[in-house]
This record gives structure tokens, sequence and C-alpha cells, in this order.
């Protein structure tokens, strides 16, 4: 038991959900959180849609005290703590007294970049020559280890506290940080997801590579359209999602509920060489990264009968699914089940691995393999590799045994890690 690590809370802050009902039912029911935002128009984006999580001034009372809440301008934070809090109540767990730390108890909480918003207000009040202004807590907010400095300090986690950034590949890398610490036995329990800041000041810089859909404009839910043949580019998102990782021997003497385990998996780079660049994946290395994880995690390619992908919606979607079938050595009707829930939330970048993985331990919880919407054409690349019914449509019944789950990122780097249903034994 020491030497395996289950999953015992989750939390999600979603453009298509805030809680894990919220979150399950429009993953069940194919319910798209993309939005037009007036926002994006105003300033002249090409793409003018995005997925934003919809916070309420009721949602920040409800997890940040007036104090907290003085100055506070950094979406990604308030994303985080959301998420975090959410997981680590759901898990069971008591915030530490005052006096004393929970020295059993740590957080790895990634970022991509974070407190744009407060970035900018900054820049402008220094400008003025109103550096006093400035506030207590704008370092904080514009810090990227950020958020794992906030969720510690309201937890009382006195373990390691870190965040770690590696592109969309983020919050899938922190599971597997995580995992290898708790199994290291250096920590009982670790808080991990990722999180993404909101808005043009994030965007504009892919609305710049014109990479994003700009023809959805006026139809925002059907512009993500992973591994369609009318893919037209990926859709900006942002959130975070959250996970409480825990030794199995911890969650049993805890009695705690078990949404599934960790069996492992693995990162590398492609280094950007051969086909791999600073924004497209080397075959090679993903391929590697996906065996790396089947052996690590001690299981035969066969026994995954559900892929989450990383699947953006752009063209290089028919690349990937490529891969996993020379990966898994698979293909036809032999492939497992595949799909993407960036059709309903869009790419939440930093926050997307985090997010996703949460998105894909409740298919366990559920007993479906939760549907892709926006494929009615497939690609025809994949249907040379998949056949149409391992791509389902609408959310189905079918109860997980093994899911890989996997994200690829800017810089040429990888990530996947390898669940399994949890079981009494």
């Amino acid at each position: 038991m020491k030497n395996r690590v289950v999953v015992t809370g989750m939390g999600v802050c979603a453009p298509n959900g805030l809680g894990l009902q919220e979150f399950t039912k429009s993953l069940q029911e194919g319910k798209s959180g993309i939005r037009f935002h007036q926002e994006l128009e105003d300033l002249k984006f090409s793409c003018q849609i995005a997925g934003k999580p919809n916070i309420s001034q009721y949602h920040i009372n409800k997890y940040f005290s007036p104090l907290q809440q003085r100055g506070l301008n950094a979406s990604g934070i308030v994303y985080g703590v959301i998420a975090g809090m959410d997981a680590w109540k759901h898990a069971g767990l008591a915030i530490a007294s005052k006096e004393t730390p929970d020295w059993d108890s740590g957080i790895i909480f990634g970022t991509g970049i974070l407190g744009v918003d407060k970035f900018r207000e900054s820049i402008h009040l220094i400008d003025e020559g109103n550096t006093r202004r400035l506030g207590s807590t704008s370092v904080m907010q514009t810090m990227a280890s950020g958020i794992s400095a906030y969720l510690g300090g309201i937890l009382g986690c006195g373990n390691q506290v870190t965040t770690n950034s590696s592109a969309c590949t983020t919050g899938t890398e922190g599971i597997l940080m995580a995992y290898e610490r708790i199994l290291a036995g250096k920590a009982k329990r670790i808080l991990t997801g990722s999180c993404s800041d909101s808005g043009p000041y994030v965007w504009g810089g892919f609305d710049a590579m014109r990479i994003l859909p700009s023809a959805y404009n006026q139809a925002p839910e059907n512009a993500s359209r992973p591994m369609s043949a009318s893919a037209a580019g990926f859709v900006p998102g942002s959130g975070a999602g959250a996970l409480v990782l825990e030794s199995l021997e911890s969650a049993l003497e805890r009695g705690a509920h078990i949404y599934g385990e960790v069996l492992g998996g693995a990162v590398n780079s492609g280094g950007q060489r051969g086909e791999g660049t600073m924004t497209a994946p080397n075959s090679e290395a993903v391929q590697r990264c996906i065996v790396a994880a089947v052996h690590n995690a001690k299981i035969q390619k066969g026994e995954i009968d559900v892929i989450n992908g990383h699947l953006t919606a752009t063209g290089k979607d028919a690349v990937e699914i490529q891969n996993w079938s020379a990966a898994l050595g698979c293909s036809g009707t032999q492939f497992p089940y595949v799909n993407s829930f960036k059709g309903l939330m869009g790419h939440c970048l930093a926050a997307a691995g985090s997010l996703e993985c949460v998105a894909a331990l409740l298919q366990f919880k559920k007993g479906q393999v939760f549907g892709n919407i926006n494929c009615e054409d497939i690609h025809p690349q994949i249907l040379e590799v998949v056949d149409a019914t391992k791509i389902p449509r609408a959310t189905m019944a079918h109860r997980p045994e093994i899911i890989a789950k996997a994200s690829f990122g800017f810089g040429d780097v990888n990530a996947c890690v390898i669940f399994k249903a949890y079981k009494n034994e």
C-alpha cells in the first residue's frame, strides 16, 4: 500500500462548470462553455470567442476573505484557489491549525503565466510614479508561484509547496511530480493542479499567430472541433483543475473516497529536433513518452481501454492519433475509445492537463466514456487509423479499467499519465 498512489479529491473551475456536479453534467450532456466575448471584438481580435469560467461575486466572497480580496486582480489565482479548496474539501481533509502546519501535506500547483491583469495595473501605476498605490499583494499576485503560495497559506501545508510550468503539459506533469513524491515516501498527500489566467493579454499572442478559429464568432459552441476534418484551430480557454493525490495507506486509514489510482507515467521532450519545434511536437518523442508511461505503469499496451488525448482541434490531431496507434500498436476496432474535452471548454492552456485529468477520472465514477462534440466529420486521416465507433459522439455506457491521458506543450514537451479504476482488494 505504501507504494500505491490514489486520487481522493478533485475540484474544477472550468468554462463549462464550477464544481464537480455542474462540470460532470456538462461533460455527460456535451454542453459547451465557449462563449462570445464583446471585449475581444472591441479590441479587434480575429477570434472573439473563448472559454472562461463564470465567476460571480458570490464565489469570490465564498473563497476569499475581505482582506484577501483587497487589490485582488489575478484571475488564475481565483480559479486555482476555488478548484484547490474544493478538491481539499472533497477529499475530506481539514485545514491545518493556526499554530502548526500539516507536515505531511504539500502542494504542486502549476501555471503558465499568472497575474497578467495585475501586471498591467502595476505597470500603469509605476509609469505614473504611483508605486505606493501598488498595494501589498502585487508581488504575490504576479509571481509564478503565487498560486501555490496562496493555497499553501490557506490550507497550512508544511510539505513541499511549489509551482511547475511546462506550457500545456503543466497540469499532467504536476500530477506525475506529486505521484513521484508520494511514491518516494516524502509526503502522504499532495494537492496538485494547474491554472491559467483569462483575457486578451493572455490570448492576444495566439490571435496574432492566426491559429484560432475566426469564422465561428457567431457560433461559438461549434468552434472547437477536435478530430474534425473542419477543425479550424483551437479556442483559447482558462480555468483550473485540482486533484488530491494520496498514498493508498493514508487514504484507507482515513476512509477516504477513491476516484482512481495513479499507476505511473512519463515526461520527455523532443528537443525541438527533427519535426519538433517550439510549437509542434516531435512524433518520435510523443511515441516514446506513451511507451515509457505504459512501461512505468507496469501494464500491457492492450490494457488501455480509454484515451483522453491532447487533441486541440488543429491539423495536428490526425498526427496525434497516428502517434497513439504507433505507440500502442493498435488500430481499427482494437484502438481504445478516445475523446477530447476541448470541444466543451476550449484549450485552457496551462490549466488544460489538470482539468482534463479530472474529467478523465470522472469516467471511472460514472461508468461512462464522455462524448466528443463537433466531430460529425471525423478527419479522414484519423479514420484510416481508428474505427469511427471508437470516437463516441455522445456519452456512452462503458466502465473504463485503464485510462491514458496525455498532454503536449509548446517547447516540444510531453507528459502521459496512466490511471486505473480502483477496486477494493
